[in-house]
């Protein structure tokens, strides 16, 4: 069952990025916000690479940005096949986006600590990841216990 809860939460990340994405394309298309290249920045110094063209710069951005989005999604299957569902799984999911994000972030040095960021980025992180980690919530997944709410049945994300 961990494998199917693993590949249902890939599916999930795949969805909970997706939905980021658009949120971060909408967000930007009213703010006129740039696109931050941190993704690239960060995936670039763990690969021991440095991006040459612009080109290889997004490849490295959309990279890590859609491959970190979904492989947590693993994580959130996990998540949901152990009891953590609804609003609950998916704040405390938010709350492990963020620290992945920043861990790797920090780490090596492509990144801020986030309580030195101006509070309008801060807002717009967490909006963001809020998105990601709801959308990904929002998928039925494997429980192995049964609800003690909805009377063993699976419950909706």
């Amino acid at each position: 069952m961990r494998w199917q809860s693993a590949a249902y939460g890939l599916l999930a990340g795949l969805a909970g990025t997706a939905a980021m994405t658009l949120g971060e394309k909408l967000e930007q298309a009213f703010t006129s916000r740039p696109n931050s290249y941190v993704p690239a920045e960060t995936l670039g110094r763990l690969l021991g690479k440095t991006a040459g063209t612009p080109g290889e710069k997004l490849a490295l951005n959309w990279s890590m940005h859609w491959g970190q989005g979904i492989l947590l999604g693993a994580v959130r299957g996990l998540m949901a096949e152990h009891g953590f569902r609804g609003p609950v799984g998916s704040f405390l999911f938010m709350n492990l986006r963020l620290l992945n994000d920043q861990t790797l972030e920090n780490t090596t040095g492509a990144g801020a600590p986030p309580w030195t960021w101006p509070v309008d980025e801060q807002a717009v992180d967490l909006l963001h990841k809020a998105v990601y980690a709801f959308a990904a919530g929002c998928r039925r997944l494997p429980d192995r216990r049964a609800s003690r709410h909805s009377g063993g049945e699976k419950a909706l994300e």
